[in-house]
């Protein structure tokens, strides 16, 4: 499994409460792109539009050889999903506060999916104790590397 692409800040931005794996609707050239690392889901976000789920706002870079049949970069990807996934997703994105966060985009067995995240909001303390955590745990480790030496 190789990972194409992290968004590494929307785990620490927001809670992520459930995950779910989707593949994505792509044309040749996009696939080509992803394939080269031309993506970035730094400000993608999914969104439901009647009875689908689309992937918003996730940059894809044109593939220069394919140059006429390039798409739009940032143009919305359909997600492909049970249906009893979209119905629970649908119930559950009307609760305040939810929302729809790619984790990250992947390849599975020659397929191109996307790790979804059904998150809430970060409080602004709940922020800085992930980071006062996470400076802990490196000092810790630090002293220890200290002492076996």
């Amino acid at each position: 499994m190789k990972i194409y692409a992290d968004n590494k800040k929307a785990r620490f931005n927001y809670e992520i409460l459930e995950e779910y794996e989707a593949g994505v609707a792509l044309t040749g050239p996009e696939v080509k792109s992803v394939r080269a690392g031309q993506i970035s889901l730094k400000e993608a976000f999914g969104t439901i539009r009647g009875s689908e789920v689309y992937l918003t706002n996730a940059h894809i870079s044109p593939y220069k050889p394919a140059s006429g049949q390039n798409q739009e970069p940032t143009r919305s990807r359909k997600l492909l999903l049970a249906r009893s996934e979209i119905d629970s997703l649908i119930g559950k994105l009307q609760t305040k506060g939810l929302t729809l966060i790619p984790l990250e985009i992947y390849d599975k067995k020659g397929k191109i999916k996307v790790e979804l995240g059904l998150g809430r909001g970060k409080k602004k303390y709940d922020k800085r104790e992930v980071i006062k955590n996470r400076d802990q745990k490196r000092e810790l480790e630090r002293d220890l590397r200290s002492s076996r030496k």
